[in-house]
């Protein structure tokens, strides 16, 4: 699977051993930064994996920042991306089956690195489960029309 990954100077410290850990696996990593720990500002790096993921350049995008949260606020709002901050490998799992999820975002300051290892363990190898959540999946994906009543009335 290739698998871009970014973080920012908080989340940069589990970045480094999870890119070689992934790398193990045989996954194909794109870094797209940073290369220090240095302060930087997380949506520079969370735009950058986001798109690489909606244009397809990419399988899945990980992103870690101090809680994630920045990460995921940043991340979803490219179309094509459905980004959440996971803490748990049980959240993980339902965040594959239920929403297909395709950018994860992890806590580098409140998760330690053996969680984050089974959280995107869960992660890689959940599959969508299809069926029911599809309709639901497409209505997240709705650019155009109002995911409630189906009208771009604005509501």
């Amino acid at each position: 699977m290739k698998i871009a990954i970014g973080s920012d100077h908080a989340g940069f410290g589990q970045k480094p051993p999870l890119i070689a850990w992934l790398s193990s696996l045989g996954h194909e990593i794109i870094d797209c930064g940073p290369s220090t720990d240095s302060r930087c500002d997380y949506p520079d790096f969370a735009d950058k994996v986001a798109r690489l993921v909606a244009n397809k350049e990419a399988d899945r995008g990980i992103l870690l920042c101090g809680t994630g949260l920045g990460m995921a606020i940043t991340a979803d709002k490219v179309p094509g991306v459905r980004a959440a901050t996971i803490v748990t490998p049980h959240f993980a799992h339902l965040f594959r089956e239920h929403n297909n999820g395709n950018v994860i975002c992890l806590s580098g300051r409140f998760t330690p690195y053996e969680i984050n290892q089974e959280i995107l363990k869960e992660f890689l190898e959940t599959p969508f489960g299809g069926g029911r959540h599809t309709g639901r999946v497409d209505k997240i994906m709705r650019e155009d029309d109002c995911a409630f009543c189906g009208v771009d009335a604005g509501c």
